[in-house]
């Protein structure tokens, strides 16, 4: 497996894409994505995204008409993709695939695990992608993502907070903004943070 990642946008939201078995996934097609998406991929076959914020969503219509290829959103965020009222100007787009909570897909033996959790936004949600985890704005290194934003819930992160401290395997983490941690390494820091919720 291959990962290539791109910050895109004045956020430097991190776009990226995994090569598995002749396969590409789009993990978080953000702002002007296509042309370095274009660059690195040779057969696309999904797009995936952690949540709806516009940073990580702004081109998934172009990446979807540019390759014809499905997106797949979790549910709580769907909404975001049509109507952001931070960012009026983003171009609409309309997930093929719903993703419902904790949902395993399953791309021709490639196993690709969405985990639910909510609290920075309803749907934020981590993909796991053998031993990657692609963790969108709910971990980053040394950090968690803000609870202040309208549809956030600092009750529903201290729930996920829990959850992913239950979590007895390792992974890279693959955060939406910055550099990579590990599992083990940012749950050393989930007490830290639960506090200052």
């Amino acid at each position: 497996m291959t990962i290539k990642v791109q910050p895109m946008g004045v956020y430097q939201t991190n776009c990226y894409i995994v090569s598995l078995k002749g396969k590409d996934f789009i993990i978080d097609p953000g702002v002007n994505s296509l042309e370095w998406i274009k660059c690195n991929v040779t057969n696309p076959v999904a797009i995936l995204n952690t949540h709806g914020h516009f940073d990580h969503v702004w081109s998934n219509t172009q990446v979807q008409e540019e390759y014809g290829i499905d997106l797949y959103t979790p549910e709580g965020d769907v909404p975001f993709l049509c109507d952001s009222s931070w960012m009026p100007d983003l171009p609409p787009s309309f997930p093929d695939v719903i993703i419902k909570g904790d949902e395993e897909l399953d791309f021709d033996g490639i196993k690709v695990k969405f985990r639910h959790f909510p609290g920075h936004c309803p749907g934020c949600s981590t993909i796991e992608i053998e031993d990657a985890m692609f963790s969108g704005d709910f971990i980053f290194k040394s950090s968690i993502g803000r609870t202040d934003f309208p549809m956030s819930s600092p009750s529903d992160m201290k729930a996920s907070l829990q959850k992913f401290k239950q979590l007895n395997f390792d992974r890279t983490v693959y955060p939406g903004h910055g550099e990579k941690t590990t599992i083990k390494q940012e749950q050393e820091h989930v007490d830290h943070w639960l506090r200052g919720l």
